[in-house]
């Protein structure tokens, strides 16, 4: 290994923890370059070793200088997560370009006993794929090849590491599409969405991501590399171990090939987008979509007028149908479009004559779809711009769905400056979100229990889509009871005895 590199490494190592925290204050960006997670949250360091200049050459060795990330103006972008609030103190990013890598990596770390985080798109809100201290991150960027399309059985093979977006346009060219949307899209990784079981838009039409994956590869925490990759729909042999880790976060091991099940592009795609009085007419109209227009649903979005409010403030984007209390978004996807459009119309105006909806409008080009889209796309890239937001995912049956927001604006008072809600109203998912000028500890403990208390009241799930990461782990016991949990941690004991997969993360 040349002496510049070990030089290099060396300085990064004695000085990236006081060099990033004089960085963020002289250069102003506090919001950009948040604290590090460690001293936020008073977290204890867990007993592993820390890099050596051997540990360096050896994934030197496997992977070529490309394959490591050491500069400290390139380490950034890996250490702190998408919503810019969590920070670690990483000194060494890997990137493998193939799974027998991938086993050589984390056969090695366990070994030595380093603990590793791994990394897809960086996109998670909890905290799940952004290192505490100065784990490893294992990224999956390189992992992005589209390996293989049986387009009789729509079955997708492609590596973990690619973008969602990607998978999407390759298959849109095939008349397929994934059976998943998320937000992020454009930037997250299929093996992500798989580890957290992403749910995102579509999810009322084609269920959980899980019930889609067919197959899976995965390398275990000892480097065994786990071939789980049946591509048929219908297999009773034994355990189904590639359920394991679809939503366990990277903490059992590490996925790096998936076969996905994926379906036909829909011929006929119309978009409503519908204002409303309250919540209640909201239920209403979507309780008679689900009757009138039944088999041709594909996604429910629900957003309240703070929310648009909050979009137009930062955005140039408005709504189509003037202001309102509160908004419904319903996608309709089927093979005819003549008889699509006119069971939207007849639902439209029937909803108009019992008063479930004061106004609205049906797109039905591509332009116009995906313009109305935007607005609902857009909602992250204006709260980021909203101060501190904190943000929740959380699972509640829908009689509680919105008077939960409410009740939170009430909480809340004059200690933030916006409380707004909007997701998947099809599944009983809301976004929750909290914005205030900026972050304390104080506020985070005068929110979070107080959520978390009601949500378990409500006899709701405290994460409906994103996992549990690192911001929700202290929660857990709260939904899920003693036996639960044991059976996790003797799971993650078994599959990870060292504990070198994702620590700090879900248990």
């Amino acid at each position: 290994m040349n002496v510049r590199m070990l030089q290099r490494f060396k300085k990064i190592k004695d000085v990236t923890s006081s060099v990033l925290s004089v960085f963020s204050v002289e250069t102003n960006h506090l919001h950009t370059y948040p604290n590090f997670t460690k001293n936020t949250f008073d977290v204890d360091r867990g007993p592993y070793r820390s890099l050596e200049e051997h540990h360096l050459t050896y994934f030197r060795d496997v992977l070529g200088e490309n394959g490591l990330v050491v500069d400290l103006c390139d380490l950034e972008k890996y250490n702190v997560d998408f919503m810019k609030h969590l920070r670690g103190g990483s000194t060494l990013v890997l990137r493998p370009t193939a799974t027998e890598q991938v086993s050589k990596i984390l056969s090695f770390c366990n070994h030595h006993h380093l603990a590793v985080c791994t990394q897809g798109g960086n996109t998670g809100i909890c905290g799940g794929a952004t290192p505490i201290f100065d784990e490893i991150i294992l990224s999956m960027e390189l992992m992005n090849k589209i390996i293989h399309l049986d387009e009789l059985s729509s079955v997708l093979t492609c590596e973990a590491g690619c973008v969602l977006e990607n998978l999407d346009h390759y298959l849109n060219e095939r008349n397929l599409m994934m059976p998943i949307d998320l937000g992020a899209k454009g930037s997250c990784h299929i093996g992500g969405n798989i580890s957290t079981n992403a749910g995102g838009i579509r999810l009322y039409r084609y269920g959980n991501l899980q019930g889609n994956i067919l197959g899976l590869e995965v390398v275990k925490a000892n480097g065994e590399i786990l071939n789980c990759m049946n591509t048929l729909k219908k297999d009773n042999t034994g355990f189904h171990l590639k359920h394991l880790f679809i939503g366990s976060e990277g903490t059992l091991g590490i996925i790096t090939k998936a076969a996905i099940q994926c379906v036909p592009k829909p011929k006929s795609v119309k978009l409503l987008f519908l204002g409303a009085q309250n919540f209640t007419k909201i239920l209403k109209a979507f309780n008679k979509a689900r009757h009138d227009l039944g088999e041709i649903i594909s996604a429910v979005e629900v957003m309240d007028h703070q929310t648009m409010e909050m979009v137009e403030e930062y955005t140039d984007l408005s709504s189509p149908i003037g202001r309102y209390p509160i908004y419904l978004i319903i996608e309709t996807s089927g093979s005819d479009e003549t008889h699509d459009e006119e069971k939207l119309n007849r639902y439209f105006e029937s909803c108009m004559d019992k008063h479930f909806i004061l106004n609205g409008v049906v797109a039905s080009s591509t332009t116009q779809i995906q313009k109305l889209w935007s607005i609902r796309e857009k909602i992250a890239e204006s709260f980021y711009k909203d101060g501190y937001v904190f943000s929740y995912d959380i699972s509640l049956p829908l009689p509680s769905y919105y008077d939960f927001v409410t009740e939170m604006r009430h909480y809340m008072g004059e200690k933030s400056h916006r409380v707004f809600g909007f997701g998947h109203l099809g599944d009983g998912n809301l976004h929750l979100q909290i914005s205030v000028k900026e972050f304390s500890k104080e506020i985070l403990d005068y929110i979070e229990p107080h959520i978390y208390k009601r949500v378990e009241e409500l006899k709701g799930s405290i994460s409906a889509e994103h996992g549990i990461g690192f911001l929700k782990r202290k929660y857990l016991p709260m939904i899920k009871s003693s036996v639960n949990i044991s059976t996790m941690r003797n799971l993650k004991n078994l599959m990870d005895p060292k504990g070198i997969l994702n620590p700090y993360k879900v248990l």
